[in-house]
C-alpha cells in the first residue's frame, strides 16, 4: 500500500504543473505529443537530465528512451558537448553573419554523406524538408511530390496530408487550417508498396518533382523498409525524372556514421538532416549534388533563408557531437544493447501471455501491441492502443520513460548502461503483468 500511495503523489504534483502551463501555453505544451493526450494522464515535467536519466520536477528519476525524440545519441548533457557550449556561448549567441564553424560542420556532413556535396543549414528538420522540396521543384520544373502514409516530414502545409479515400490518389489535408489547394500537389502511397508508388508515378508522369521518404519510418512507430523497397524507389525516380529525397532527420547519424543511405548503400538526390547533428540544440540541414543545389539562392532562383540558420551555439554542439561519434564509434555496441533489450522485452511478453511485435534496427525500436507484422501505417494502426496505454503508464510508475505514443520510436543512447537495461526489463515484466490484467 505504501508503494501505491507514493506512486500517486507524483501525478498530483505534475497535474498542478500542467494546469498552470495550460493557462499560458496552448494545451499546456509547445508540441502536441508532449501533452500525453494519446496515452492519458499528465505529462512529466523535466527539471534536469544527465546520461540516460531524466530527473522530473516531482523528484522521480526515470530511464529515458525518448532521448529528445532521438536527438541525443550520446545521452543527456554529454560532458564534451557541455564544455564546447560553454565556450561558444562566451563568444556570443547569434550573429546573423557567416562563421567558420558553419563551414566546418558542412564539410563534416559532406564527408560523412557523399551525396551531400553542398549543404544548407537550417534551424529545424521541418525547415530542412521545406527547403529540399523547394529545390526539387525548382530543379525539375515540376509541381507534385509523392510521400508515404504514416511518414512525418514536419508541419508544412503541403506535407500534413493523408491518403484519400476510395479511388482518390491526391492527398487530403490532415489538419484544420490547411487549404485543400495546398495538398493537391501531394500524392500519398502506402509505405513499402512499390507497386502503388509506381502506379502513381505513371499516372502523374511528367509532373512529379520528387519522392520524399523516411528511409526507416520512425513516425508510425519504427517500420523498417522491406528488402528492395529503397532500391525500387531509386529506380522509379530515375525512370520518371523525379528526385529521391531521404528525410534522415531521425536516421541521420543514428543507424551508422552518416545515416541510412550509408547503411543501406542507396544514394538519394537530396538529404534532410536534424536531431543528432544539433547535439541537443535546434539545428537542421539539407543538401545534395552541386548541380541540384545551385538552384538555391543566392546562386539560383529558389529562395530560402533564416536569421538563426547556422547559429554558432547550435553548430558548435553539432560539430562536437559528430567528432565524438567519429572517435568513439558506438554503433556496434548500441545495436547489441538494443537487440538484447528487445529480446528481453519479447521474452517477458511471451512469459506474461501478451502479444507484441517488436520492430527494431540498430538503436531504434518500437513495441507494437499486435501479433501481426507491422510494415506500414494500416498495420501499425491495427495494434491494441488501450494495452499500450496501460503498458506506458506501468513503465512510468516503475521508473522507465518510453515515448508517450504508440506511434513513436524509442531510442537507446551511448549513455545507457547494462544496469539501465536490466532495470528496464524488470519494469517491463511488471508492466506486462499490468497490461495483461483486464
Amino acid at each position: 500500500m505504501k508503494k501505491t500511495a507514493s506512486a500517486k503523489k507524483p501525478a498530483v504534483q505534475h497535474a498542478a504543473l500542467f494546469e498552470e502551463a495550460k493557462k499560458v501555453l496552448v494545451g499546456g505544451v509547445n508540441s502536441p505529443v508532449r501533452s500525453f493526450r494519446s496515452v492519458g494522464g499528465d505529462p512529466v515535467f523535466v527539471k534536469r537530465a544527465r546520461g540516460s536519466r531524466i530527473f522530473a520536477e516531482d523528484g522521480r528519476e526515470l530511464i529515458d528512451y525518448c532521448m529528445s525524440w532521438g536527438a541525443l545519441l550520446l545521452g543527456h548533457a554529454h560532458p564534451e558537448v557541455l564544455t564546447a557550449l560553454k565556450k561558444a556561448i562566451g563568444n556570443g549567441t547569434s550573429y546573423g553573419m557567416p562563421t567558420q564553424l558553419e563551414t566546418t560542420l558542412a564539410r563534416m556532413l559532406a564527408e560523412a554523406i557523399p551525396s551531400m556535396e553542398q549543404v544548407r543549414l537550417t534551424s529545424s528538420g521541418t525547415e530542412a524538408v521545406m527547403g529540399a522540396i523547394r529545390v526539387a521543384r525548382a530543379f525539375t520544373k515540376k509541381n507534385k511530390i509523392l510521400k508515404f502514409e504514416g511518414c512525418y516530414h514536419g508541419h508544412a502545409d503541403h506535407l500534413l496530408v493523408k491518403a484519400g479515400s476510395g479511388a482518390s490518389t491526391l492527398g487530403i489535408p490532415d489538419s484544420e487550417g490547411v487549404p485543400l489547394d495546398f495538398s493537391r500537389n501531394t500524392l500519398v502511397a502506402p509505405y513499402n508498396d512499390l507497386e502503388r508508388t509506381g502506379a502513381l508515378l505513371k499516372e502523374y508522369s511528367g509532373d512529379v518533382a520528387a519522392i520524399i521518404v523516411e528511409p526507416v519510418a520512425g513516425n508510425m512507430g519504427l517500420v523498417v523498409p522491406d528488402t528492395g523497397f529503397l532500391q525500387g524507389l531509386r529506380k522509379l525516380c530515375d525512370e520518371h525524372g523525379a528526385l529521391l529525397i531521404f528525410d534522415e532527420v531521425i536516421t541521420g547519424f543514428r543507424l551508422t556514421y552518416g545515416g541510412a543511405q550509408n547503411y543501406f548503400d542507396i544514394v538519394p538526390d537530396l538529404t534532410c538532416l536534424g536531431k543528432i547533428i544539433g547535439g541537443g540544440m535546434p539545428l537542421g540541414a539539407f543538401g545534395g549534388g552541386r548541380e541540384i543545389m545551385k538552384v538555391l539562392a543566392p546562386l539560383g532562383p529558389a529562395y530560402q533563408a533564416g536569421t538563426l540558420s547556422g547559429n554558432p551555439v547550435a553548430v558548435t554542439a553539432g560539430i562536437t557531437t559528430l567528432q565524438c561519434l567519429a572517435r568513439t564509434k558506438p554503433y556496434g555496441r548500441l545495436a547489441s544493447a538494443t537487440q538484447a533489450l528487445c529480446e528481453g522485452i519479447q521474452k517477458a511478453a511471451q512469459q506474461e501471455g501478451v502479444g507484441v511485435r517488436i520492430n527494431s534496427l540498430q538503436s531504434m525500436f518500437t513495441v507494437f501491441f499486435t501479433e501481426h507484422r507491422v510494415t506500414n501505417y494500416p498495420t501499425a494502426s491495427g495494434q491494441d492502443l488501450p494495452a499500450f496505454r496501460k503498458f506506458f503508464h506501468a513503465l512510468l510508475l516503475n521508473g522507465v520513460y518510453f515515448a508517450p505514443s504508440a506511434f513513436e520510436t524509442n531510442f537507446v543512447s551511448a549513455a545507457h548502461t547494462q544496469k539501465d537495461l536490466q532495470e528496464t526489463l524488470r519494469a517491463v515484466r511488471t508492466a506486462f503483468r499490468t497490461t495483461h490484467e483486464r
